[in-house]
């Protein structure tokens, strides 16, 4: 006999459980679109009987403010969106090398209280619940205060190092002159950055084919200097240096950090690190004693063992939480107005306040730190997945 082939499956029937799906989720997104709808129909109606000009017209229109601390020139009758610009720019940059030095300190901190030594243990243990445990507004207004009351005025600025002058406006040092051989050297950097990517690889897959062993961290990182030297040598091998110079009112030249950037990642840092340093403790405390024990039976140090161990496994536990510091961490930097640190939101509000457009500056941070922070999920997700152990 002939076997029965079962029924299909009838997607368009309301009896189908996928079909009811398909037709919930448009629902919602009709409904959720009504309301966004509603709300800026309603918003700009209210405007327009109250006199309140709305649009994003006066993005091209002259700025008319200083900024104190820039990455690129700005001055103040460039436009408003330049003045964003110099925003989102100054909040990256805080942001990025917060994310690096959280890092840094949190895998040291957590890494420390699994330690034999009961003085490290005890003053990681120490650090970790006394800073996190400080709000981090507190903090940062804390460090702003040490910084310009405890650095001299520039009249008695220090001079630690040739070129390196510290006052209350900052440190300021040499850096290089830009010019073609700068470039070149980026250019060169970038491209060994990429070579040490494909060297790491071809070496892991050597492993895994032959069991040998080959360098992942010395030839990787002698990849990218070489790349970048030679990309300085292509460029004429520049040596020019902008030499920061010291003068009655202020030091002129070179570049500089001031205390408002230095205190905003000093605080942002050391509070988010405490936070890492308990994702990197739990990640740890997740992978089987037995796994430290073969290390210890094979003979195996115990820095070989935290290394090449421990920490492979323990990554798949550490990543995912470790996005949501790296989140918190960029959403905190818009707490950089409590001192003065000209980021997106300071330079939004000064635009909100010259020119009346509240709701547009106001979605403009919201789109800025939405497009950051989706960025940064994305790209830790998919180191997530180049992480995690593929069993076979």
């Amino acid at each position: 006999m002939a076997q029965r082939r079962p029924p299909k499956k009838r997607l368009r029937s309301w009896r189908s459980e996928a079909f009811r799906g398909v037709v919930y989720q448009v629902v919602a997104l009709a409904l959720v679109a009504l309301a966004v709808w509603f709300l800026a129909h309603n918003t700009l109606e209210n405007m327009r009987v109250r006199g309140i000009h709305s649009g994003f017209g006066f993005l091209p229109e002259p700025a008319g403010f200083d900024i104190g601390e820039s990455v690129f020139d700005y001055e103040s009758n460039r436009p408003y969106w330049v003045a964003f610009a110099v925003g989102l720019a100054n909040t990256l940059r805080v942001a990025i090398a917060g994310i690096v030095l959280c890092t840094v300190i949190g895998t040291l901190v957590g890494v420390g209280r699994f330690s034999h030594n009961a003085l490290v243990r005890g003053a990681c243990r120490v650090y970790v619940e006394a800073f996190r445990n400080i709000p981090v507004l507190i903090q940062l207004l804390t460090w702003y205060l040490l910084f310009t009351e405890l650095l001299p005025p520039i009249t008695e600025a220090l001079h630690l190092a040739p070129g390196v002058w510290v006052s209350k406006s900052g440190v300021s040092f040499p850096v290089p002159v830009w010019g073609a051989g700068q470039l070149y050297a980026g250019l060169g950097l970038l491209a060994g950055l990429l070579a040490g990517l494909l060297w790491r690889h071809a070496v892991r897959r050597r492993f895994e084919r032959t069991a040998q062993p080959g360098s992942m961290v010395l030839m990787p990182l002698a990849i990218v200097l070489a790349l970048a030297v030679l990309g300085w040598f292509a460029g004429g091998a520049p040596t020019a240096m902008d030499w920061p110079q010291k003068g009655e009112l202020i030091v002129e030249g070179g570049g500089s950090v001031t205390p408002e950037f230095m205190a905003l990642l000093l605080g942002l840092s050391i509070y988010t690190s405490t936070f890492v340093a308990e994702v990197v403790r739990a990640g740890i405390q997740s992978v089987s004693q037995g796994q430290a024990e073969a290390a210890q039976a094979l003979g195996l140090s115990r820095r070989q063992e935290m290394r090449l161990i421990l920490m492979p496994q323990a990554l798949r536990v550490i990543i995912p939480p470790l996005t949501n510091q790296y989140l918190n961490l960029t959403k905190n930097s818009s707490l950089a107005v409590a001192i003065g640190y000209p980021d997106l939101v300071s330079i939004a509000n000064t635009a909100l306040n010259q020119t009346g457009r509240a709701v547009e500056c106001i979605a403009i941070i919201m789109a800025v730190y939405l497009t950051t922070s989706l960025a940064t999920s994305a790209l830790m997700n998919w180191y997530n997945a180049r992480a995690a152990i593929k069993e076979r």
